[in-house]
């Protein structure tokens, strides 16, 4: 489904189009002075908008699918790192590095070391003159996950007792996981750059402050309007058509 902002675009191109086609109706008597809001100007700004919009609606189809991808690559790790644990527990491996591997298995799964405090909690604290400040231990970014992910992997390679007898557990297993996490993560950076390419050029068309197509549009309305007057059919009919710079 198409964002709010995305619909709004194209709005805006459409209106464009609809203001053109009213400009085209009054014909001779249509004579503005300032060259952007002659017809023919108008008419090149109405496919340079259309072309504009419909260059991110070709270019968002490979975003949304590297995102996809992204999303379901990364959708086993969580209980993947859990199984790790727990074949590290069985192990003899020492106390410390099984907290190492906690405190690492914790950021990758956004959980907390101890349960976040209740309001109630928090203001016997208060009121006990104690501090309450709370840090999260959650790093849910891709980056941040695929960077707890490696160093889970090299803190278990320097592990001699981990030596798990499933494959999926086992070292290769984990850094071949990585390797296609980060693949993913790599196609999802590399989508991005078509399609913000669009969205800048679009918004430059459309947006751009002192020459617009807001602008430009604006203008015809005032123009329309003073040839016509306020309470006028013609201006009425362009009067409703909006333009709205969109963030």
């Amino acid at each position: 489904m198409a964002s709010t902002s995305e619909t709004g675009h194209a709005k805006n191109a459409a209106n464009l189009q609809s203001l053109i086609a009213s400009v085209i109706g009054y014909g001779a008597a249509y004579n503005p002075s300032k060259a952007s809001l002659k017809l023919p100007a108008l008419q090149v700004l109405g496919t340079n908008c259309n072309n504009a919009v419909k260059a991110v609606n070709a270019a968002f189809p490979a975003y949304a699918q590297a995102i996809a991808d992204r999303e379901t690559a990364f959708v086993p790790l969580s209980k993947m790192t859990t199984r790790v644990l727990n074949a590290l527990k069985a192990t003899d491996t020492s106390t410390q590095v099984i907290e190492n591997a906690q405190s690492i298995i914790r950021k990758i799964q956004g959980t907390r070391a101890t349960a976040k405090k209740t309001d109630e909690e928090k203001a016997a604290l208060a009121a006990a003159g104690k501090a309450t400040k709370e840090i999260s231990t959650s790093q849910m970014s891709f980056d941040s996950r695929l960077d707890n992910l490696d160093k889970l992997i090299q803190l278990l390679d320097n592990s001699p007792l981990y030596a798990p007898n499933e494959t999926e557990l086992q070292l290769t297993s984990l850094k071949a996981y990585y390797a296609t996490l980060n693949a993913t993560n790599a196609v999802v950076k590399t989508a991005i750059i078509p399609l913000s390419n669009a969205r800048i050029s679009r918004d430059d068309i459309m947006y751009k402050a002192g020459a617009s197509m807001v602008d430009i549009a604006l203008d015809v309305k005032i123009y329309i309007k003073s040839v016509y007057g306020a309470s006028s059919p013609q201006y009425k009919q362009v009067s409703k058509l909006a333009f709205k710079v969109i963030p």
